[in-house]
């Protein structure tokens, strides 16, 4: 169908374009409905440079976003842009359509509520101005009442000097629901920096040139990012719904600070601000009264309850330090049980972790999913192995371990003096960024989910390695499982442990680590989810490598949970 562009040929009598932004409401009451897509009536060059997306899907709404902006780059004047949403690709069955200005206030990017909407619907959608049409992105509302399957695709760790968007183009090619992304969207290094060994050859340097601290440097990051056309397929093809993690901000970010960030790069609150307004200009969310609060509840009728946490800045306590427990004598096991076990320390806040105990509470849906960043199942392993890891020569690796373990099981007696040592110390948490570093949270929400008697289902990112762990009660109650995807590009542990055979080390981990059903440390990807009124299955995904531009991709395992089980079984 040809788009028609009601201001392109604008008589004397129609009001101008900053007329008809103030007026706007009472002008498309005028308009037929199909004649309701145009744009800016000047003759000024614009360019659509970022295609399309949408997000935050609900039963009557979805937000559709896209970018456009002057071709000049000195041209900072608004843009005037119309949208509409069709249920035929032609475009011949328009549902809903209107104005909206792009400006430089929000670097030209553009966000619309689309409402009106019907329940479980596939839309398709597009923008457009007097001279240019956006790419036609496609959306689905969310499903009410009685809901037979819902299927996901999760995200995690996508860095783009460290290789190619695999991930993304295979989820472009699916049918799905919807698309999650728990977080490390972007991240903030200088060209050189982490995981960049690479990039140079694929043409994939960073910019600017710098660590990303002040607006200006997010929304160039955020701009190269979204050049990438195995995201912008994403984009076009799911909805996303997304919360940050830390590299959005910087690395090991909490509350008042971040690991990665130095007095002499400002103050970080200004940064932190920067950075949450980049990404609520550049990701398709529904932005409320504050940029901060970004939890949220999406339903899929009766089948499946989301709930999207924030476990990064909002109620963060600073995260422990190994550092701070190893003295002259050794390990403080002591001191530092007493640290871990402190209650006041705080991973969701006070007001978050309210309201999804409300959430959990009100939701009579099968399944409650909870869509965030970090680990939350243990993983406490041996103390030499993570000392090793983090410091070599300070300890032992995940082999010698393995060796030695076996030899206390079939000749205890041959065992050296160093080697009792090692098998004396405890097993304690590998990463106290996540979940592990604040163990009475942890407790409080699964605790909640059992005295509820919820099919609990957690999701998680962050670590760039993929994993499968029963969820239990510190008394062994089960509550639930948790599924973490791989990246999309960033490395595992088979650049951190070169020298481990990656099939050993994921064996050796699954049988060092109780709640630890399955691992794969050593390949990029990402989750496909399958929710039924029966069970919730994981299919883990990956792609053949991130470093040439060719792929392939395979199913590397599928597990699932049962409802009402609370563990992991074989799919």
């Amino acid at each position: 169908m040809p788009l028609h562009n009601p201001l392109q040929s604008r008589p004397a009598h129609e009001p101008s374009r900053r007329q008809f932004v103030a007026g706007g409401a009472a002008l498309l009451a005028s308009v037929p409905l199909a004649a309701c897509l145009g744009g800016d009536g000047s003759d000024r060059p614009v360019v659509f440079t970022h295609g399309v997306a949408s997000g935050d899907p609900l039963s009557d709404r979805v937000i559709l976003w896209t970018r456009v902006r002057p071709q000049e780059a000195s041209d900072l004047g608004d843009v005037l842009v119309g949208w509409e949403v069709a249920q035929d690709a032609g475009f011949a069955q328009v549902v809903a359509s209107g104005f909206v200005n792009a400006s430089a206030a929000t670097d030209f990017t553009v966000k619309v509520d689309a409402t009106g909407l019907s329940p479980g619907v596939r839309y398709h959608y597009r923008f457009s101005t007097a001279a240019q049409v956006s790419p036609v992105g496609r959306c689905k509302t969310l499903p009410a009442g009685q809901v037979a399957q819902a299927r996901l695709a999760v995200f995690s760790c996508a860095n783009y000097p460290a290789g190619y968007f695999h991930a993304y183009a295979e989820a472009a090619k699916r049918e799905l629901d919807a698309v999650l992304h728990l977080g490390d969207y972007l991240y903030e290094y200088a060209p050189g920096g982490y995981a960049s060994t690479q990039a140079e050859r694929m043409g994939r340097v960073v910019q600017p040139a710098k660590e990303i601290v002040t607006l200006d440097d997010y929304r160039r990051r955020y701009a190269q990012y979204r050049s990438d056309p195995d995201l912008q397929a994403l984009h076009a093809a799911h909805p996303m719904i997304a919360v940050w993690d830390d590299h959005e901000i910087t690395n090991d970010a909490w509350r008042n600070g971040a690991e990665n960030h130095q007095a002499s790069e400002g103050d970080y609150a200004a940064r932190k601000a920067a950075a949450l307004q980049a990404w609520h200009e550049w990701l398709p969310v529904r932005t409320g009264a504050s940029r901060e609060q970004i939890w949220r509840r999406f339903d899929w009728g009766n089948l499946l309850s989301l709930h999207m946490l924030d476990t990064r800045i909002a109620g963060r306590d600073e995260q422990l330090d190994y550092a701070n427990f190893i003295g002259a004598t050794g390990f403080n096991a002591a001191g530092f049980t007493q640290a871990i076990s402190n209650p006041a320390r705080q991973l969701l806040g006070t007001a978050q972790q309210a309201w999804l105990q409300q959430q959990l509470s009100s939701s009579s849906a099968t399944w409650q999913v909870l869509g965030q960043q970090v680990l939350m199942g243990r993983m406490n392993i041996p103390a030499p192995i993570l000392f090793e890891a983090n410091q070599p020569g300070t300890g032992v690796s995940v082999s010698t371990y393995a060796a030695i373990v076996q030899k206390a099981q079939t000749n205890p007696a041959a065992l050296t003096p160093q080697e009792q040592a090692v098998l004396a110390q405890p097993s304690i948490p590998y990463n106290l960024d996540a979940w592990d570093g604040y163990a009475v949270a942890r407790e409080t929400v699964l605790g909640t989910a059992a005295a509820l008697n919820k099919n609990l289902v957690v999701l998680a990112g962050d670590t760039h390695n993929a994993w499968a762990s029963d969820l239990r009660l510190l008394n062994g109650t089960p509550v639930g499982v948790e599924f973490a995807t791989s990246s999309v590009s960033s490395p595992g542990f088979e650049e951190y442990l070169p020298n481990e055979n990656p099939a050993f080390l994921a064996g050796s981990l699954a049988q060092l680590i109780d709640p630890l059903v399955w691992c794969d440390t050593s390949r990029r990807g990402f989750l496909e989810l399958t929710l039924t009124p029966a069970a919730c299955r994981a299919d883990f995904v990956f792609t053949s490598s991130v470093f040439e531009r060719s792929y392939t991709a395979s199913t590397g395992r599928s597990l699932q949970v049962l409802a009402g089980g609370r563990r992991i079984v074989s799919a």
